[in-house]
């Protein structure tokens, strides 16, 4: 019997987004802006992993400065208790 390990999805989403600036800024950077619609791009990533198989919550890398934003963005789109490593 072959059995299927488990895929952890890790999320990178650093940085400051200083190539959009005037629309993001250091606090806001453009991973948490809603760009093409109602959800962020970081929520957008996330919500692409819906449908796959094997997957364990993902691990979500960010700036210390924005974890807080990072697990509100997370709640908005029903993901609880997501792993943030900054």
């Amino acid at each position: 019997m072959k059995s299927q390990n488990t895929i952890i999805p890790v999320i990178l989403s650093g940085g400051y987004g200083t190539r959009l600036w005037p629309l993001s800024r250091k606090q806001y950077p453009k991973q948490y802006l809603p760009l093409a619609g109602d959800n962020t791009m970081l929520q957008e990533t996330i919500l692409r992993l819906n449908g796959l198989d094997n997957l364990a919550s993902p691990i979500i890398v960010c700036n210390a400065e924005h974890r807080f934003l990072v697990a509100e963005q997370c709640q908005q789109i029903n993901i609880s208790n997501p792993t943030i490593v900054h």
